[in-house]
C-alpha cells in the first residue's frame, strides 16, 4: 500500500498545505452545522410559522392570525410567499424541516460557488475552502440553518443578481431579484445598483415577477387583506427585542429620540457621501462597485431602518469577498473588527460582569455595522482627498500604488 499521498517526494507548496489543512476543517464544519446544530434546532424556530401558514393556505384557512403581543417568531410573509412556500406542508413538519435545511444548505453552497467564480477563483484554489469555512463558522449561516429561515435562498438570489448584472444579463438579473422579492423583499434596496448603472431592463422582470406572483396568490388566499390591515402595520413598527437597528437598541436602552435621530442622520450622511464617491469614481470597476455598494446599501438599510437582525449579515458576503481585490476598502484592521461584531458567533454574556456583558452581546451587531459604514466612508474620503491634493481626480481616486501598477502594466504591454 502506497502512502505517498501523505508526503510526496517533491514536497508541497504553501498553497497546497493551506488547502489540505482547510478542506477537512471546512467540510467537518459544514457537516456539524447541518447534521447536528441545524437538526437539533433552537428555542427560536422560524420554520414553524412558515409551515403552519403553508398548511393553512393549502386547507383554505386564514393565514394572518399571529398574536403580535408575543415575542415568538411570527409569520410575516406576503400572500405570494405563502403560495410559493405552500409545498412545504405537503409532508409532515419534521421531514419538511429537514428537507428545507438541506435545500437551504445547497442554496448557500451554490451561492458561495457563484461568488468564487465572480471573483475569479476556482474550487482548486485556497479561496474555496477558506470561504466555505468562514461562511459556515459564522453566526449568520449557523443561525440561518439552526433557526431554519429563508435567508440562504435570499443569499443565492443576491449573488445571482450581482453575477447577472456583471454579465449585463439584465432580464435574468431581474428574475433573480424578483423571485426574492416575491417571498422576502429584503434585497429591494439593491435595485439602486441597476438604477445607478442605467441597466433599465432589470426593472422589467424584477417588478413583473413579484406582481404576477401576487396576482396569482391573492385570490387563492382566504385572508389576503389581513396582510395589509394587520401584518403590514406591524412590519412598519420598530420593536425593542431581537433588533440590532439603531432605533431598536435605542428603544431597548431608553436612549432619547433626539440622540437616536442624530446618530442616524450622521451615519446616513456617511452612506450618501460614500455612495456618491463610489458612483462618481468607481462604477467603471463593476465588480468592486457592485460588491462594495451592495454591502453598504444593505448595512445602511438594516442599521438605519426599523429592523436589523444579526443573521441578515449573510448578505454582506459579496462585500467581504472584496478583500481579495487590491482596491478593497476593507483591507484594514478596523474593518475586520467591525466584521467580527456582526459575523462571529461568540457570546459576551458574563456572570461576573452582568450589565457590561449584556451590553456587549446586544450591541455588538449595531456597533459592527456602524463601524463598517464609518470605515468605508473614511477610506473613500481619504482616497478622495489624496487624489485631489495630487491633482489626479480625473484618473479616479485609486491609491497611488494601484495607479503605478496600472501604468507599469501598460508600459509592459506597449514594450
Amino acid at each position: 500500500m502506497s502512502l505517498s499521498f501523505l508526503e510526496p517526494r517533491n514536497g508541497r507548496s504553501t498553497a497546497d498545505v493551506v488547502k489540505f489543512a482547510l478542506w477537512p476543517l471546512a467540510i467537518m464544519t459544514v457537516i456539524n452545522r447541518v447534521v447536528i446544530k441545524a437538526v437539533n434546532g433552537d428555542i427560536t424556530n422560524d420554520f414553524n410559522p412558515v409551515y403552519n401558514a403553508a398548511l393553512a393556505f393549502l386547507n383554505r384557512q386564514p393565514v394572518y392570525t399571529a398574536n403580535f403581543d408575543s415575542v415568538d417568531p411570527h409569520y410575516l410573509y406576503q400572500p405570494s410567499a405563502t403560495m410559493l412556500l405552500s409545498p412545504l406542508a405537503v409532508i409532515d413538519p419534521e421531514r419538511s424541516r429537514w428537507l428545507f435545511i438541506i435545500a437551504s444548505t445547497v442554496a448557500i453552497l451554490v451561492a458561495l460557488y457563484i461568488l468564487l467564480r465572480i471573483f475569479g477563483f476556482r474550487l482548486d484554489s485556497v479561496a474555496a475552502p477558506a470561504l466555505l469555512l468562514a461562511a459556515f463558522v459564522s453566526e449568520t449561516v449557523t443561525n440561518t440553518l439552526v433557526f431554519t429561515n429563508f435567508n440562504g435562498f435570499v443569499l443565492l438570489g443576491e449573488v445571482a443578481f450581482i453575477g447577472f448584472l456583471l454579465q449585463r444579463k439584465d432580464l435574468s438579473a431581474g428574475v433573480a431579484m424578483g423571485l426574492t422579492l416575491a417571498i422576502k423583499p429584503m434585497l429591494a434596496p439593491l435595485l439602486l445598483l441597476p438604477l445607478m448603472t442605467r441597466q433599465w431592463r432589470v426593472f422589467v422582470t424584477s417588478i413583473a415577477v413579484p406582481v404576477v406572483m401576487m396576482a396569482i396568490a391573492w385570490p387563492l388566499s382566504v385572508d389576503p387583506m389581513d396582510f395589509i390591515d394587520r401584518t403590514l402595520p406591524y412590519l412598519l413598527q420598530t420593536r425593542d427585542y431581537f433588533n440590532s437597528a439603531v432605533v431598536g437598541n435605542g428603544l431597548y436602552y431608553g436612549i432619547p429620540d433626539l440622540l437616536l435621530l442624530a446618530i442616524r442622520v450622521v451615519l446616513g450622511l456617511m452612506v450618501v457621501v460614500s455612495m456618491w464617491l463610489l458612483y462618481r469614481y468607481c462604477r467603471e470597476d463593476r465588480l468592486f462597485f457592485f460588491a462594495t455598494a451592495s454591502g453598504l446599501i444593505l448595512t445602511a438599510h438594516w442599521l438605519l431602518g426599523s429592523l436589523g437582525q444579526m443573521y441578515y449579515s449573510m448578505m454582506l458576503f459579496p462585500l467581504l469577498m472584496t478583500v481579495v481585490l487590491k482596491n478593497s476598502l476593507i483591507r484594514n484592521w478596523p474593518a475586520w473588527l467591525a466584521i467580527y461584531g456582526f459575523m462571529n458567533a461568540d457570546r459576551w454574556l458574563s456572570g461576573r460582569f452582568v450589565e457590561t456583558g449584556r451590553a456587549l452581546d446586544y450591541m455588538r451587531t449595531t456597533f459592527g455595522w456602524s463601524l463598517l459604514i464609518i470605515v468605508i466612508f473614511a477610506v473613500l474620503i481619504g482616497r478622495y482627498l489624496a487624489a485631489r491634493q495630487d491633482g489626479r481626480l480625473d484618473d479616479g481616486i485609486e491609491p497611488d500604488y494601484l495607479l503605478e501598477d496600472s501604468r507599469a502594466g501598460k508600459t509592459t504591454k506597449t514594450g
